[in-house]
């Protein structure tokens, strides 16, 4: 899914109408529609739209990218950890401790 149409199913998802986005982030009514129908946004513009979606921009490498999306997928709060040993029980890490812990940092030789 290319990233207008993530602007534009996050829009639908908090239940805001087209028309209601350049008032919430101080844009032209035409510069939005033309930016959810083909846009080419400039990253200021994207910063603003990402605000008024109450969301982030986040660079996530391509390596970790399974795991970001399945913590977003994840319903229970529990995060299945990247890398296991073939003979360890899946480990699950609750929201609440820390979401993100090593999502974007490399690992060392010995897997830490």
């Amino acid at each position: 899914m290319n990233l207008l149409q993530q602007i534009k199913n996050r829009r639908l998802a908090l239940k805001i109408k087209q028309n209601e986005m350049p008032m919430r982030i101080g844009i032209s009514r035409q510069q939005y529609q033309r930016l959810e129908a083909k846009g080419n946004p400039r990253l200021d513009t994207l910063t603003l739209v990402a605000q008024g979606l109450n969301s982030e921009i986040m660079l996530i490498p391509k390596e970790k990218m399974s795991v970001v999306l399945a913590a977003l997928k994840n319903s229970d709060g529990n995060i299945p950890t990247e890398h296991q040993k073939p003979n360890q029980s899946l480990q699950k890490i609750t929201v609440s401790e820390d979401p993100w812990k090593g999502l974007l940092e490399d690992e060392d030789e010995h897997g830490n």
